[in-house]
């Protein structure tokens, strides 16, 4: 599912207030300096911390 390109251009990351990386394919908003992927649920992003799951170091966004 595509996110709204307005919508990801205003989004930041709630710790960090960098942007976020779209990775449709997971349908995540990668944080990469939190090193955080915040789910996208039915097209609507979850911008909870809790939510969000730990990136591996290994883990590159797209």
């Amino acid at each position: 599912m595509s996110l709204d390109p307005e919508l990801l251009a205003i989004l930041v990351c709630p710790i960090t207030r960098t942007t976020l990386i779209y990775d449709e394919d997971a349908e995540e908003l990668i944080s990469e300096a939190a090193g955080l992927a915040y789910p996208v649920r039915n097209g609507v992003p979850v911008m909870i911390v809790e939510e969000a799951r730990v990136l591996s170091p290994q883990t590159t966004a797209p």
